[in-house]
């Protein structure tokens, strides 16, 4: 069971690390299974093939992109903020100790 929650923690990790490449990668896949499984349905259009697979795909999408914010609401709340303000902090501390003392 440890081991799971280990695989499961990994990866959780590697998406709120990776989330725009994550959200991608779910778009592309949903397009291509939407347009295999609209080619084998005989009698449509090509058009409406194509159509119909990027809806399906826009829909994956919309579904994915409101995982990730549940993912970076989860952390938030939990403690371990998001890159954002560990970049903010970062950045703001080291620039006011690098910008010039007024005397």
């Amino acid at each position: 069971m440890a081991e799971e929650k280990g695989a499961l923690q990994s990866a959780r990790e590697w998406v709120v690390e990776h989330k725009l490449r994550a959200v991608g990668t779910l778009w592309l896949s949903g397009i291509v299974g939407s347009i295999a499984y609209n080619w084998s349905r005989p009698g449509m259009k090509t058009s409406v093939k194509i159509i119909h697979a990027r809806l399906h795909a826009q829909a994956l999408t919309l579904a994915a992109l409101a995982g990730s914010a549940l993912v970076e609401y989860y952390d938030h709340q939990q403690g371990s903020g998001s890159k954002v303000h560990q970049y903010a902090k970062q950045f703001l501390s080291s620039d006011s100790s690098s910008s010039p003392q007024k005397e």
